[in-house]
């Protein structure tokens, strides 16, 4: 049994839904009613991962360890499409996540109106110029992998949920449009957002 630290909605969501995708139990934990989650990851983010006497504290790397861990097809054993299902990982967690974390950053920090309309302006082109990579990427395939969902198309499909919270214009093409919608739509993503939400309203 696994111990999943997450924040409704935020980044732990993609690792809550492939935990459930390698079909593994999972307790999770809202760091919202702890008060000593500092004491577990002392940088204060989440996802945090407890897997028996380990403690995992970035997303990209609980990923991996899991998916290296149990059999899936999600990260293929070996070769060029292996390569690329790790550097699509990580353009989701060292590229994309950042920045869409600047509209987060903008939000809490810029009062000033005017520089609070350009901060989110130049934030969304930055967001956009990236989802046209991912339009470019998914040409002639279902998912970023190809046929079969990967780590990384659960990773973007969380980030895109997070523009609806702040005044930007955030578009994707009709190849991003489809996968995000098909990687929403799936029960192991609906069964986690739906046990995020009931956890955190108990």
């Amino acid at each position: 049994m696994y111990t999943l630290y997450y924040l409704p909605g935020a980044c732990s969501l993609a690792t809550h839904a492939v935990l459930h995708e390698l079909d593994q139990p999972v307790e999770i934990v809202d760091v919202q009613q702890l008060s000593n989650f500092t004491d577990i990851n002392p940088v204060g983010t989440v996802p945090v991962l407890i897997d028996g006497d380990s403690t995992l504290r970035e997303g990209a790397a609980i990923l991996l360890h899991l998916l290296n861990k149990h059999k899936n097809h999600m990260l293929p054993t070996s070769g060029a499409s292996r390569e690329q299902a790790i550097e699509d990982i990580l353009f989701a967690n060292a590229t994309m996540h950042p920045a869409y974390s600047r509209l987060f950053f903008i939000a809490q920090h810029i009062t000033d109106i005017h520089a609070r309309e350009t901060a989110f302006t130049a934030a969304a082109e930055a967001i956009n110029s990236l989802w046209q990579v991912v339009e470019q990427q998914l040409a002639g395939r279902d998912y970023l992998g190809g046929e079969r969902v990967s780590a990384a198309d659960f990773m973007l499909a969380v980030y895109s949920r997070w523009s609806a919270h702040f005044p930007v214009t955030i578009t994707q093409g009709s190849n991003t449009s489809r996968m995000l919608d098909a990687v929403q739509a799936m029960p192991s993503f609906q069964r986690s957002l739906a046990a995020e939400q009931t956890r955190s309203a108990a």
